[in-house]
């Protein structure tokens, strides 16, 4: 089965790309869209077996490398981890080819587009079902080469080329970082496979860093860069995140991201919600043995991600784009992922990625019904009013902002009744980050209240630039063309239906999977994949004095009958918080608070709600800029200012990298060609002995007058000469 799910789109796409112009359109359609849903729906039977059954198993499928010692297979690796990540992709990446049957009807190359997003979704399988750092790394760089070709697809639109090198140009940058943290984990631990690495990290066996004969613990390990002797596990979890900070477009390396909406808008959507901007979260919670013992580069991963999810939600509210806002969301709840999983709250960053693929897919493909409705217009300045003429996409588009902006109404107690808790899919996911993040604070985290104040700033922010294009597009009076507003309408059922299906995952995936990801079952649901807390204890009242996935929820004293797992002494001591001799004092030193007590305690009533405040705050401002004052909006950009500039310019992050990276490799280039090359290499060189040789030719050229007595006369200096010489000669003797 496992095979199927991974190989059948590659088999896929290799059929449409090589055949497409034999077969037709149609037909490549149809097949790439039947194999990815095929592998959807076998993704799903093998979640729910592995995450229920426990069914975990890794599927060797041929012997890859074999160098000395670098010994690296292909294999198939399925355990809770890379289940949820198979059913994120495949589901999305099923709906997408769907909803492209009616969005690029129109295009002349559909078999080349069928193609290539079924080759990122091999890609994206082949990063996630990896059981090794070279594998996940071929993925990596296949996903990177897939969009590529994808932001580029129109290729014959300058700007589609420009985004689709910058995206590529940007993440080479990153996966360098990448590939050296793979090179130094082999230097240090003899190997690239996931089990061996980490159990040596997590047991702290002994090994033998490459060229050196002294063997040594491996949490002791120290590697040398640019002359600087820095810890190895801390090194080995920088590089990687370096990498990850490219592939899923955090601060410094976001530059691409929203470029990449000049590609077709099924692509923004299984970029950003499935493939390609998950990948680097995926890297981390993979890693998470890594991270739990390197301190300072889970305190890096943790202040990027804060930063970033600020900084995008800030850009987002001053974009004009209809995709360009969404895909600045896309970047703001991506930092909220990274900054829980900087804080050790792995599962909560998994469970946030879970839900926000369904609403940004959603959100996304409501955008490209929107612009298919409109003829291809994505100013949301030239758009208003549309939901007289799209209803079923306003109503879908409505669902997706509830969700992205996480409304829900936090548990309270009224005449002794317990209400309250329940809500969209964000609702669940990004207030669980927002609330653990104030709790890992309280317990001495030095990052944690920092990244919960931002938390709930840019949950603010999101709530005004989220409904922001909510009114601006569907409400309000219409300000394009008026024959655009006259024939817009919603898209057939072959766009509109995945978007219903995306909708109830938007609604309801939240609260179905809350207790398997975050909640009482989720030690048992992720198994040794990830540490399964920790959490507030008033979330879950019947671990009173531990976490689900601590040390202590082994001892029997702390859990009810109904929750004693068989396999918890295993799980407490090997995986789940690093709880052995070796890890946990590492564990205490990185700040990642004393869990055992963590989980005794409740968030403050204010802290639940407060992104249930600043939501409504963002919504209300909101409604008062865009429809009671209808307008204002325009004239306070019309009006510029700095810091409308200072937004709408992205933090003048392009002309700030333009100026030193762009200018500054041109100039340098210059500099090295026409002084360097030119003036001293070829002056000095080849052309200055040509030149000399030349100019020496032409002074002795002249001599070759054609008179006799010229040469008569020269022949006479010669006699005289020889003369001269001999008698110089004889005196001499």
């Amino acid at each position: 089965m496992a095979p199927i799910i991974v190989f059948g789109p590659l088999l896929a796409s290799a059929f449409a790309g090589l055949f497409g112009n034999y077969i037709g359109h149609r037909a490549a359609q149809i097949v790439t869209t039947a194999t990815v849903v095929l592998s959807a729906i076998l993704s799903w039977i093998v979640f729910f077996d592995v995450t229920m059954g426990g069914n975990t198993y890794t599927i060797h499928v041929l012997n890859w490398m074999s160098v000395g010692d670098f010994d690296v297979s292909w294999a198939i690796k399925i355990d809770n981890l890379s289940a949820v990540m198979l059913v994120v992709v495949n589901s999305v990446s099923s709906l997408v080819h769907i909803y492209s049957w009616g969005y690029m009807s129109h295009d002349p190359h559909r078999a080349r587009f069928f193609s290539y997003l079924s080759l990122f979704t091999f890609a994206m399988l082949a990063l996630v079902t990896a059981d090794n750092f070279l594998q996940l790394f071929f993925g990596w760089e296949g996903v990177g080469l897939a969009s590529y070709l994808l932001i580029g697809f129109w290729y014959k639109k300058k700007s589609a080329n420009d985004a689709a090198i910058k995206a590529f140009v940007t993440n080479r940058v990153g996966d360098f970082g990448f590939a050296l943290g793979i090179m130094a984990i082999f230097a240090v631990f003899g190997s690239v496979n996931f089990e061996t690495v980490f159990n040596a990290i997590t047991h702290n066996e002994l090994v033998t860093i490459a060229g050196s004969e002294l063997a040594v613990p491996a949490q002791e390990a120290a590697l040398s860069f640019f002359g600087m002797s820095f810890n190895a596990i801390e090194l080995i979890a920088f590089l990687l995140f370096i990498g990850a900070m490219g592939k899923s477009a955090q601060f410094f390396l976001h530059v691409w991201l929203p470029d990449a909406m000049e590609g077709p808008t099924p692509v923004s959507a299984l970029i950003h919600a499935a493939t390609m901007v998950t990948a680097g979260v995926f890297l981390v919670c993979r890693s998470f043995e890594i991270y739990q013992l390197a301190p300072m580069a889970s305190a890096i991963v943790t202040v990027i991600g804060a930063v970033t999810a600020l900084f995008a939600a800030t850009v987002g509210l001053a974009q004009n784009d209809i995709k360009r806002v969404v895909a600045y969301s896309t970047c703001s709840q991506l930092g909220y992922m990274f900054f829980a999983a900087g804080l050790g709250l792995y599962s909560a960053a998994m469970f946030h990625l879970f839900t926000h693929a369904f609403f940004k897919a959603l959100l996304f493909l409501g955008c490209g019904a929107v612009i298919h409705g409109l003829h291809d217009e994505q100013d949301m300045r030239k758009m208003g009013g549309l939901y007289k003429m799209m209803p079923m996409t306003w109503v879908l588009m409505i669902v997706g902002t509830l969700a992205l902006t996480g409304v829900g109404l936090p548990p309270f107690t009224l005449f002794g009744l317990e209400l309250g808790g329940f809500g969209f899919a964000g609702f669940y996911s990004k207030d669980m980050i927002i609330e653990e993040a104030f709790m890992m604070g309280q317990e001495g985290l030095f990052f944690g209240l920092p990244a919960f104040w931002i938390g709930v700033v840019a949950a603010l922010l999101t709530s005004f630039y989220s409904w922001r294009l909510i009114f601006m597009t569907f409400h309000g009076s219409f300000r394009g063309k008026q024959k655009d507003y006259e024939h817009a309408h919603d898209s057939s059922w072959v766009m509109t239906g995945p978007l219903v299906l995306l909708a109830i995952g938007a609604v309801f995936a939240g609260a179905f999977f809350k207790d398997s990801f975050v909640g009482k079952d989720a030690f048992n649901f992720w198994g040794d994949a990830l540490p399964a807390g920790p959490y507030a204890e008033g979330n879950y009242p019947e671990y009173a004095e531990g976490y689900p996935g601590s040390s202590e929820y082994a001892d029997t004293a702390h859990v009810t009958d109904d929750h004693a797992a068989p396999a918890a002494d295993d799980h407490a001591a090997d995986t789940h918080a690093a709880a052995d001799a070796h890890a946990e004092p590492a564990h205490a030193d990185t700040g990642h608070a004393d869990e055992e007590h963590h989980g005794g305690h409740h968030p403050p009533t204010w802290v639940l709600w407060a992104p249930f405040i600043v939501t409504w705050l963002g919504f209300f401002g909101a409604v008062w800029f865009y429809i009671v004052k209808e307008g204002i909006g325009a004239r306070i950009a019309a009006r510029g200012g700095p810091l409308h500039s200072f937004l709408s310019n992205k933090w003048y992050f392009d002309e700030i990298y333009h100026f030193i990276f762009v200018r500054g490799a041109k100039g340098l280039g210059d500099l090295l060609w026409k002084v360097g090359d030119m003036r001293i290499i070829d002056g000095w060189g080849p052309n200055g002995v040509a030149g000399t040789t030349l100019a020496a030719a032409k002074r002795i050229a002249k001599a070759q007058s054609g008179y006799l007595y010229h040469y008569a006369f020269v022949m006479l200096i010669g006699v005289l000469g020889l003369l001269l010489w001999a008698q110089v000669s004889a005196g001499g003797h």
